[in-house]
């Protein structure tokens, strides 16, 4: 999806927005007629998502030429914030702040205050990193060590220039892989956290389930998933310049499904321009999520709140 959102994205012709990369931005102005179907940005419409698959990768030739023509665009697209986040590079600081307060809440929440107190080395891998946009702005912040997941290579590069070691206090972006979702497998055991924004819609659906059913494995135990990505209204809507799929929520929900997660919490994200699609994070875990209690006084249990 070009991830634009990642990481975010717009689109650059006529119907859509500029962009954002693999996992970046992009532009809401196409609405889908039924949560079955879907349009692409042309405008043809697809009854269900099954067609759409069948005629844009119903054979290994096609689905070559999806994935190849995916990186492509991306390949034209300039290493800086601006370039990965499609023409959108105010909306940077908006996205880090979000999903900081979202990933605080989950640490405290998902890991015990004793396993975050200690020496445990906590590791997050960020799928589709681009140019080390969040793992310079948020992850390297939380986690002691970050690797890095890009096809991109110009993007790559960047990153690790800017990643120098020592960049964050003691710590550190550690390996920098080279290589597309689809055919990434994670060390077994490796990370706390597998952050995965704006760069999902470039997968199918039988890769987008391969993927995360192979990422499972990467987990430490407790560990657990964030996705970030744009959101359609219903169905999807298919960009046909850069090879993604903006899903709906509820299609998202059916493919989480199919992966054997669970979703433990959303979020929306706020402050993004109207013509954007919205966006949204997930946190999905491989158990059933354990229900937080939270106590409240009796005295101040009926007491009216200002509806914001």
């Amino acid at each position: 999806m070009n991830l634009t959102a990642t990481s975010v994205k717009p689109s650059t012709s006529v119907s859509f927005p500029p962009r954002v990369q693999f996992s970046r931005l992009r532009p809401s102005t196409l609405k889908c007629s039924m949560e079955v179907g879907g349009l692409d940005s042309d405008g043809r419409e697809f009854k269900s998502a099954d067609e759409m698959w069948a005629d844009q990768v119903g054979d290994s030739n096609k689905k070559t030429d999806w994935y190849r023509r995916g990186v492509g665009y991306w390949e034209g697209v300039e290493a800086s914030v601006d370039g990965v986040l499609g023409g959108f590079g105010h909306v940077n600081e908006a996205d880090v702040s979000a999903s900081e307060a979202f990933i605080k809440t989950l640490l405290s929440e998902l890991f015990p205050s004793d396993a975050r107190d200690s020496q445990r080395q906590l590791v997050a891998l960020d799928c589709g990193s681009g140019i080390g946009r969040v793992t310079k702005n948020l992850l390297i912040r939380y986690f002691n060590e970050v690797d890095l997941l890009e096809p991109v290579s110009h993007f790559l590069e960047a990153a690790r220039e800017s990643l120098t070691p020592g960049y964050h206090d003691k710590h550190q972006a550690t390996n920098f892989f080279c290589m597309p979702l689809q055919e990434f497998t994670p060390e077994k055991g490796r990370y706390d956290v597998i952050w995965v924004q704006w760069c999902i819609g470039h997968l199918t659906d039988d890769d987008f389930v391969s993927f995360f059913m192979r990422a499972k494995a990467g987990l430490k135990p407790g560990g657990f998933f964030v996705l970030k990505e744009n959101t359609a209204r219903t169905g999807f809507v298919l960009d046909n310049e850069d090879r993604s799929i903006t899903r709906s929520d509820l299609y998202f929900k059916e493919l989480f499904s199919r992966c054997g997660l669970h979703l433990y919490k959303s979020k929306d994200q706020r402050g993004f321009p109207e013509e954007l699609f919205a966006v949204k994070m997930y946190a999905l875990t491989t158990d059933v999520p354990k229900k937080v209690h939270r106590t409240r006084s009796k005295v101040h249990a009926n007491i009216p709140r200002i509806i914001k």
